[in-house]
């Protein structure tokens, strides 16, 4: 397309340079003629270029406007208030009926809505205030976790329907000596497994003496977890003790 437009621009410019060079008043009549044909080849170029320019072709593109650092906080309207109305957060559901394009889209719309919750967040620290509606930052978090496995899971549906594989980079569940289970990725070596030092110091399996260690490992692991559930419950009572009227469910 725009070698066809170079060769059009050229084929025009050559033309009008030979109706601009006269000579002599005698060929005055020659050179009016001339440019009679010129407007008339004109013409027919740019009907030439019209007609094989496609329909959805836009020749000049524009981008919505910017703002300033005002994104950043919330509307005026909303300022000195003390809960602020939202809406509930996206559901997977509600998601996995969007386009990939909606999907890239809304995951921008609630970057800079995290951005400005956050902003919000750190100047009611500044001012030693309570955020207004603080759950607003748990829905923005919870739509994007959920928007960014609606799109793993088409990535993986993507995946095992061109190349048979679950995940990105094939592998295995290995144990390691400490009974740890993981996800092993596969790769790719210049040399066989077994002419390979490095990959057969790794010991992929459990000695049998480790068994009372992992069942140890298992139970400190879920006090922990139960420890920080109570203290999390505990932190809960005490910030609806100390804001009785600010507690009210999203």
């Amino acid at each position: 397309m725009a070698a066809a437009t170079a060769c059009r621009l050229s084929a025009i410019c050559r033309q009008f340079q030979r109706v601009i060079t006269i000579s002599s008043p005698v060929n005055a009549q020659r050179s009016s003629q001339a440019l009679v044909s010129y407007h008339s080849c004109l013409q027919r170029q740019n009907d030439l270029f019209r007609s094989s320019r496609p329909s959805q072709c836009r020749l000049l593109h524009t981008s919505s406007s910017r703002w300033g650092l005002e994104e950043f906080f919330d509307l005026p309207e909303n300022w000195g208030e003390t809960t602020v109305k939202s809406g509930a957060p996206w559901t997977a559901k509600q998601l996995r009926a969007k386009s990939n394009e909606d999907l890239h889209k809304l995951w921008y719309v609630l970057l800079k809505e995290k951005n400005m919750l956050f902003t919000i967040e750190q100047e009611a620290k500044r001012q030693r205030v309570q955020m207004p509606s603080p759950e607003r930052i748990k829905k923005v978090e919870r739509s994007m976790w959920r928007l960014d496995t609606v799109v793993k899971e088409r990535e993986d549906a993507l995946r095992l329907l061109q190349t048979g594989q679950e995940k990105g980079r094939p592998g295995e569940w290995r144990r390691n000596v400490f009974g740890k289970t993981f996800w092993y990725r596969f790769r790719e070596h210049p040399i066989p497994w077994y002419m390979n030092r490095r990959y057969k110091r790794k010991r992929f399996y459990t000695p049998p003496f480790v068994a009372p260690y992992t069942r140890l490992s298992l139970e400190k692991h879920l006090r922990s977890k139960a420890r920080r559930e109570a203290r999390e419950k505990r932190k809960q009572q005490k910030l609806s003790e100390m804001f009785p009227k600010n507690t009210a469910k999203a």
